[in-house]
């Protein structure tokens, strides 16, 4: 099959070349965005590879429907980005990668934590400049402090699982308890009990109806003063504006994010040479108690390994059978 790749980098061929070898497919490459402008550039292939960028709505797959294209394959376990309705009325499939390394986006949070609590990104930078000095870099005993944690797949499994390690008392919400949580002893609560237990809370809940800005301003109401919030799941889980405002009230003490709201027009790119114009993302960089890397949780060679073969896998299962490895149906998610 012929497949067009939107949103490429150069690290994206490497691996998608590396697991499509002997496949028998034909990668076309794209760094452009997945939208109604660039959608023309998929004519000629059979299937659509994209990212948790690119915007594949109802007009977009009708444009793709059009040029003959009944498979979107995506580089990603989220699936917001796609009108699943749309998809099932035109008959295309949707298949993504539900686990490429749930360690590398765990072990990413945990460096968020860590980085914050200890304030080490301030310590390197007050190190290179020669300041030797201890005072604003208090941090505290992970040891017994509750964690909460906010969804409980199979990252938020390795989360928990990391966070006992340290000796955290963790608790959890999700829809489905995950038993391997439960035999680890996690206790599952409520997001009211969640809040306001909490000294740490962290997201690993896929972005939904229910779970969009899940944490607003009612939420930080609950919350202790001074609470960690850390984010690594979608963006749109947090009312951002509302974050800002638990920010400079002290609600919040620290923030962790590798999301962001309004992320597709930042992440992913180089703007080292422009201004930023997103006065929301602007204010949150000048808080010291901020911690903001670009969507990078994911980014390890485990897993960059493993979202190429499950990618390429769904594309060649669906060439032989019409239904790919890992879809993504309307039934599923109504569940």
């Amino acid at each position: 099959m012929q497949i067009a790749v939107f949103s490429t980098k150069p690290y994206d061929r490497r691996f998608l070349d590396a697991a499509s070898a002997g496949s028998g497919h034909r990668l076309i490459y794209f760094e452009a965005k997945l939208s109604v402008e660039t959608c023309d550039l998929a004519a000629g292939a059979d299937a659509v590879c994209a990212f948790v960028n690119d915007d594949v709505n109802a007009e977009v797959l009708a444009s793709l429907s059009a040029k003959g294209i009944k498979l979107i394959v995506l580089r990603s376990a989220g699936f917001n980005n796609v009108d699943l309705a749309a998809a099932k009325a035109l008959g295309i499939a949707v298949a993504r990668v539900p686990a490429y390394s749930p360690h590398a986006v765990a072990e990413h949070t945990l460096a968020l934590i860590l980085a914050l609590n200890r304030k080490t990104h301030r310590a390197y930078n007050r190190v290179r400049e020669g300041n030797f000095a201890l005072e604003g870099l208090l941090g505290f005993d992970l040891a017994g402090k509750t964690v909460g944690v906010v969804g409980t797949g199979k990252i938020g499994e390795v989360v928990c699982k990391i966070l006992a390690g340290f000796g955290c008392k963790v608790i959890a919400y999700d829809l489905q308890p995950n038993p391997a949580c439960l035999d680890m002893g996690i206790t599952y609560v409520e997001t009211n009990e969640l809040f306001a237990a909490s000294d740490i809370i962290t997201l690993h809940c896929p972005l939904t109806p229910a779970t969009h800005h899940l944490i607003n301003e009612a939420a930080l109401t609950r919350m202790k003063p001074g609470v960690m919030l850390i984010n690594t799941s979608r963006g749109a889980v947090i009312d951002t504006h509302a974050v800002v405002k638990g920010l400079k009230e002290g609600v919040i003490g620290n923030l962790g994010l590798d999301v962001y709201e309004e992320e597709a027009d930042l992440f992913f790119e180089d703007l080292s040479g422009r201004f930023i114009d997103d006065d929301v993302f602007a204010r949150l960089l000048t808080f010291p108690n901020v911690l903001i890397t670009g969507h990078q949780a994911f980014f390890t060679k485990e897993a960059l390994t493993n979202i190429a073969e499950t990618t390429i896998g769904n594309v060649t299962i669906f060439e032989r059978t019409g239904r790919a490895m890992h879809e993504v149906s309307v039934e599923k998610i109504a569940r």
